[in-house]
């Protein structure tokens, strides 16, 4: 919203106040239409993380008191998005201020990519030691020893490309994680295989379990595990990454923890269904659900109740079920 300004020469004594009622509602504008910014008080920018070869800003959510060995979550933002506006609209600094863990958001710049997308598509940003990867794993470093976190308990999630750059996390950086959750993205490596970022997008990649599965094993040679748990939420109605994508991930991370295809145990989760696939031991190494009807964006369920998280606004979605909120149950943070 642009408002009219005034020079000095048109502004008479009689127009005096009146300059200054517009002065005092263009300030009281400027806080209403940018809600996102009182977020940004809760955050912490934090420099000198590491090289940082990937050129990213480093925010962090720390609740006040927290005790050491505690779990942290890095959170990555969708295209246009930044840190304070993530870390608001899904509701993961809420849940951190509930049950007590830190929060790492890793912020895009647009002179690495202009709509703010971390580059999950770009060889120079998705491999170990490398670009982006690097940088976020530098930050996990820092945070851990800065609030003497739990190393066994670092879990990254991510909508869109930031749901495309937590798979890379997870498959160049499995030692790090303990699992990722990843909402409306994409798998492993899925760049390579179309040959371009938009056919992933919107079409997706033809390959079998074991290649997909193969892209991950090459992202960190000899990795004989444990490989990172994961958890994809996607809506049928996605038409800017499309639920093919979900399949995709379901097929690559069965593949890398040795499992087949099938689901093992199916239930729902706010009414929507859940599909479950178990390890020779019984374990969940891959849970997906289906948001039928939901369009692109993060899932929340707005509300005070406890189960309820996040608020509503452009790619946050009130579907009655908080993303956020079902993968920190899944983690057993509270």
């Amino acid at each position: 919203m642009t408002l009219p300004t005034l020079t000095m020469t048109q502004i008479t004594p009689a127009r005096g106040r009146a300059a200054a009622v517009l002065t005092a509602v263009v300030a009281l504008l400027s806080v209403l239409l940018t809600p996102t910014r009182a977020a940004a008080a809760s955050l912490e920018e934090v420099t000198g993380f590491g090289s940082n070869p990937g050129a990213l800003t480093m925010y962090r959510h720390v609740p006040d008191g927290l005790p050491a060995g505690r779990p942290v979550v890095v959170a990555l933002h969708g295209c246009t998005q930044n840190a304070s506006g993530y870390a608001a609209g899904s509701g993961w600094t809420r849940l951190a201020d509930r049950w007590g863990f830190s929060v790492v958001l890793p912020q895009q710049r647009s002179a690495n990519n202009a709509s703010n997308c971390f580059n999950w598509f770009q060889p120079g940003d998705i491999a170990r030691g490398q670009g982006e990867a690097a940088s976020v794993a530098q930050m996990v470093d820092r945070q851990l020893a800065d609030v003497s976190g739990d190393p066994a308990r670092v879990y990254v999630t991510g909508l869109s490309a930031g749901g495309g750059m937590t798979a890379v996390m997870m498959a160049a950086y499995p030692d790090r994680f303990a699992a990722g959750g990843i909402v409306a993205g994409l798998p492993y490596g899925c760049a390579q295989a179309a040959g371009t970022a938009y056919v992933c997008m919107y079409v997706g990649a033809t390959q079998t379990p074991k290649q997909w599965g193969d892209r991950v094993r090459a992202a960190r040679p000899g990795h004989t595990g444990p490989w990172p748990v994961l958890s994809v939420l996607h809506g049928t109605a996605d038409y800017t990454v499309r639920p093919v994508n979900m399949t995709d991930l379901v097929e690559q991370w069965t593949d890398v923890h040795g499992t087949d295809q099938s689901a093992d145990a199916t239930d729902t989760v706010a009414g929507y269904p859940r599909h479950q696939y178990r390890d020779a031991s019984g374990r969940t190494v891959v849970e997906t659900v289906t948001l039928t009807g939901m369009g692109h964006g993060q899932p929340v369920d707005p509300g005070t109740a406890s189960g309820q998280c996040g608020t509503t606004g452009p790619y946050f979605l009130d579907v009655n079920l908080c993303a956020a909120h079902h993968l920190a149950v899944t983690w057993h943070l509270p």
